[in-house]
This record gives C-alpha cells, sequence and structure tokens, in this order.
C-alpha cells in the first residue's frame, strides 16, 4: 500500500461528511468521495394497500425517498436507521427506529412492536440483502416486499480517482469496482459485497458487517498491518 508520506485515501459512495466518511477518516484513511452509481426508481405500486398493513419497515435512504411521497399521512413506519428517517422527508408520519441501525435489529423491532403478528410492507431496492424475508419465514410476521428502486452505473461513467484503497457498499458496487481495483485495496461492506468481489475475479481484501464500528475496526487494523515500524 502506498501511503505517500500521508493518509491513505479510500474512495466510497458518500459525500465528505457523511457518518461513514467520518469512520473512515477517524480510522486513519483520507475518504474521497466517488459517486458512481444512481438511483433508479421503479413504478411499482406497494404489493398490498399500505392502510392495511401494520407498519412499513423502510431498510435504506434510497428506499425512503422513492417510498416516502407515496406514504398516507400517519403510515407506522420502522426504519433501520436515523439517516433513513431523514431521507422520509415528513414530519406526519410514526416513524419508529431500532436499538442499532442493522436489518437484525429492525426486526427486533417488530417482534417487539406487534408480538401477535401481522402484515407488513418491506421496502427494499431490488438485491438488497434479504435478510427480513428469511427471518419472518414460518412465522406470524408476513412481509410484503415492495421494490422501490434499483442501483445502476451511472452514465457517463466517472473515473475512478486516484486511490490507496476502494470500499463497495453493495454487491453491485463490488462488480463494479473489481475490474477498475487491480493494484488497489478492495473493502466490502457485508458478506454479500464481498462475495461479489470474489465472483468477479477480484477478492477483497477485508469484509466486516454493515456497522460503523466495525468498519473502523477493520481499516484501522489494515493500516497498522500496513505501516512500516
Amino acid at each position: 500500500m502506498r501511503l505517500n508520506g500521508g493518509r491513505p485515501r479510500l474512495a466510497l459512495a458518500r459525500p465528505a461528511q457523511h457518518p461513514l466518511s467520518d469512520t473512515v477518516r477517524k480510522a486513519g484513511w483520507e475518504p474521497i468521495p466517488y459517486s458512481f452509481t444512481r438511483l433508479q426508481p421503479s413504478a411499482l405500486p406497494p404489493p398490498i394497500p399500505v392502510q392495511s398493513a401494520l407498519a412499513v419497515l423502510l431498510l435504506s435512504p434510497s428506499g425512503a425517498r422513492v417510498a416516502g411521497p407515496k406514504l398516507p399521512s400517519g403510515t407506522v413506519c420502522l426504519v433501520q436507521g436515523a439517516g433513513t428517517a431523514e431521507a422520509l422527508g415528513r414530519e406526519d408520519l410514526e416513524i419508529r427506529l431500532p436499538s442499532e441501525a442493522r436489518a437484525e435489529a429492525l426486526w427486533d423491532l417488530v417482534r417487539e412492536q406487534f408480538p401477535r403478528g401481522g402484515g407488513l410492507v418491506l421496502v427494499r431496492g431490488e438485491r438488497s440483502r434479504e435478510f427480513l424475508e428469511e427471518a419472518a419465514k414460518g412465522t406470524a410476521w408476513r412481509l410484503h416486499p415492495w421494490i422501490t428502486h434499483r442501483e445502476a452505473p451511472r452514465v457517463p461513467f466517472p473515473p475512478l480517482p486516484e486511490v490507496e484503497g476502494v470500499l463497495a457498499l453493495s454487491p453491485l458496487q463490488a462488480e463494479i469496482l473489481a475490474p477498475l481495483t487491480r493494484g488497489v485495496l478492495r473493502f466490502a461492506w457485508g458478506l454479500g459485497t464481498a462475495k461479489a468481489f470474489e465472483r468477479a475475479g477480484a477478492p477483497a481484501h477485508g469484509t466486516c458487517d454493515p456497522k460503523p464500528s466495525l468498519l473502523w475496526a477493520m481499516l484501522a487494523q489494515h493500516l497498522k498491518e500496513e505501516t512500516p515500524c
């Protein structure tokens, strides 16, 4: 890894002041914003009337931006994190957050809020991790996925900046970055993203569960190992 007398640079698809960029910075790297994918909304309606569901589950800011304007006033929304709640941009919705910004914690919140089970609308992207659907199989909670968007490469596609590493935040990002990162360190946000790197013939140099504290630990440890004594 080339340190160039300073912090190694890590490209990721987040603005410079995003919380994940702050995590990268605290781990000793310089975050380099690299927006190379775009949100492509779908025209699909909700799978069931939203009014008939116990609540709407939202996993990401992208899904919240697409679904938010279509939700009836007063809809109960269980959202994965504060960023997703902010992306809804609505003050007339009943927003509830789990203890942690993870799908596992969101599933705990579902069972806590609705102990008897029932139907819920799940807002997600075309290739989102299907943890909640798997967790709900055979239970009293019936999830109705609403595919509101997909991630697609930007056109025209921006060239990769000069960096020592990249962080892929989704399987699609890994597939796009794999052929561009020969000689560059590849880090994966989540096992599905790591598997996408591997399928593309460019295995990740580091993988962490999708949690900022684990991203910090991974990047800090890698920097420690690569820094000469």
